[in-house]
């Protein structure tokens, strides 16, 4: 019986290799067909790559549980992301839900969120992790750090630091300590903008993370802040170049030590946009950096004294 195309593509993943009689199209050579692709022996040409796997999706590492359905476990979110969520207005099928139907599923939404929280420290953790996320977004921060945010804000909840403080300030200093933790250049002004609190309060937090905590927390140098400070003014390649070779000069000679790095990191890209050609008012430059103009003054005559 002779072997059609149909035999040599039913390979399992199971097998290895497998021989067949058909011949190459190109040169009437051999074709061997393996798991992953099915091959001439003679000239090499591929026939098939990328084979379908029927198999299971999960790995199987015991026996007796051979089964993993559902999304993967995350910090971001009170319970873990274990909950259920109800829809609103189509079903399962994308069919349009009558208003009777609707209505219940409303009602049905409602007891289940009240039942998701049942003491007052989920409530409150709940809504802490809401606003770090609402923080990570709006600063536009990878999920990693989110995460980091996320199991900071637990472990201050934990360690009842939440008491007198306010959580949506806990919360931002949990974003800035996860900053600061990977060495990403943000400012508290800047975290504190979209986490509608006063700076004030997003820093007594962080004093308070960072003491009772232990944060690994990375010193701030200028050079970190050049690309952020670049991005706001448009400068261009060359000017953000000669600003970070003129922040790590000042770095190398220890006279950053004391300064804000964004007010330094300012000076340098206003000094290097003087030397370019390209005039950035201290005012705009100062705005984006959130000093004062006399700092970015201060500053340059220390970068020229270099």
């Amino acid at each position: 019986m002779a072997t059609t195309e149909r035999d040599i593509y039913t390979t399992t993943v199971d097998e290895d290799v497998q021989p067949t009689t058909n011949q190459c199209p190109e040169c009437d050579g051999r074709v061997t067909t393996n798991a992953a692709e099915s091959v001439c022996d003679d000239c090499g040409l591929v026939l098939d790559d990328q084979r379908i796997d029927h198999g299971p999706e999960w790995h199987s590492f015991d026996a007796e549980k051979r089964e993993r359905t559902g999304a993967p476990l995350t910090a971001a979110r009170h319970d873990r992301g274990l909950s259920t969520e109800i829809g609103h207005s189509v079903d399962a099928n994308g069919n349009t839900l009558s208003g009777r139907k609707r209505r219940q599923l409303s009602r049905l939404r409602r007891e289940h969120k009240r039942s998701q929280r049942q003491s007052t420290a989920e409530q409150n953790l709940a809504h802490g992790l809401g606003e770090v996320r609402r923080i990570v977004s709006a600063l536009g921060l990878p999920e990693s750090l989110r995460d980091q945010a996320c199991q900071l804000f637990r472990s201050a909840q934990s360690e009842d630091l939440l008491v007198g403080r306010s959580i949506e300030a806990m919360a931002a200093a949990s974003v800035y300590g996860a900053c600061r933790c990977n060495g990403i250049s943000r400012t508290l002004d800047g975290v504190s903008e979209p986490a509608r609190v006063e700076q004030a309060s997003v820093t007594n937090a962080y004093k308070t993370l960072n003491r009772d905590l232990g944060l690994p927390a990375q010193p701030v140098v200028p050079s970190d802040h050049i690309v952020r400070i670049a991005s706001a003014v448009e400068a261009c390649d060359q000017i953000r170049q000669r600003a970070r070779k003129l922040a790590e000069q000042a770095e190398a000679e220890q006279r950053t030590a004391g300064v804000n790095p964004s007010g330094f990191a300012a000076a340098c890209l206003y000094v290097a946009g003087r030397e370019r050609g390209r005039r950035v008012t201290q005012v705009a430059i100062a705005e984006v950096a959130s000093v004062t103009p006399a700092t970015i003054r201060k500053h340059s005559e220390t970068l020229t004294e270099l």
